[in-house]
């Protein structure tokens, strides 16, 4: 697995680099800042944004969707006759404080994570639960 890691002078110079390489997908920041985080959450043009917690929280199973069938990063996705429900997007905060995501409870086969401990980073709790905010 790869993980994308940059080091950056200021939170704008970090919503910069994500909103002109990412996939738009998920992104996640690190902050003790709360005024940090809100810039972060505010500013990242992706379908997910996390502040102190997992981005393998972003799974539509997790959300409470059912069974993902797909993933979309386009701001529109629908085809054939639409409604005005068909239209609207939605954009994801997760508030966590360390949180990580827990194996799937129930799965059928069982799926479970390996979790890798990264020299220099400190372990978080696992908790199975972080606030998700549904933005409109």
């Amino acid at each position: 697995h790869t993980m994308a890691v940059k080091a950056v002078s200021s939170v704008d110079e970090a919503i910069g680099h994500i909103n002109s390489h990412s996939s738009g997908h998920t992104e996640s920041v690190v902050t003790e800042d709360p005024t940090c985080a809100e810039t972060f959450l505010r500013r990242v043009d992706s379908a997910g944004v996390y502040h102190n917690c997992s981005t393998r929280f972003a799974d539509g199973f997790r959300y409470g969707f059912g069974a993902e069938v797909g993933i979309s990063t386009n701001r529109i996705h629908a085809r054939g006759p639409v409604g005005l429900e068909g239209l609207v997007i939605h954009k994801y905060r997760l508030y966590g404080n360390g949180h990580t995501a827990a194996d799937f409870a129930g799965a059928e086969p069982s799926r479970s994570y390996i979790h890798k401990r990264i020299e220099g980073v400190a372990a978080a709790a696992e908790i199975p639960q972080a606030k998700l905010a549904k933005l409109s």
